[in-house]
């Protein structure tokens, strides 16, 4: 289990640049589940994520 800490630096150099890639999902995804259910951390960067991936789905089917 990683601490909030290393998951809130881990978290700012999966999403670093403006490249989305599906791993870097899946990776922010595991970094979140290392977290402790009751982390006041896990909440903000859950929706954080769930935003993220709406805008990189809106933008990959803009560029189909």
């Amino acid at each position: 289990m990683l601490t909030e800490q290393e998951v809130s630096h881990s978290w700012s150099q999966v999403f670093k640049g403006s490249k989305f890639e599906s791993d870097a999902f899946d990776r922010a995804e595991q970094l979140l589940e290392e977290l402790r259910p009751e982390s006041p951390l896990r909440h903000r960067p859950t929706h954080e994520l769930e935003e993220l991936r709406t805008i990189h789905v809106s933008r990959e089917s803009c560029r189909a």
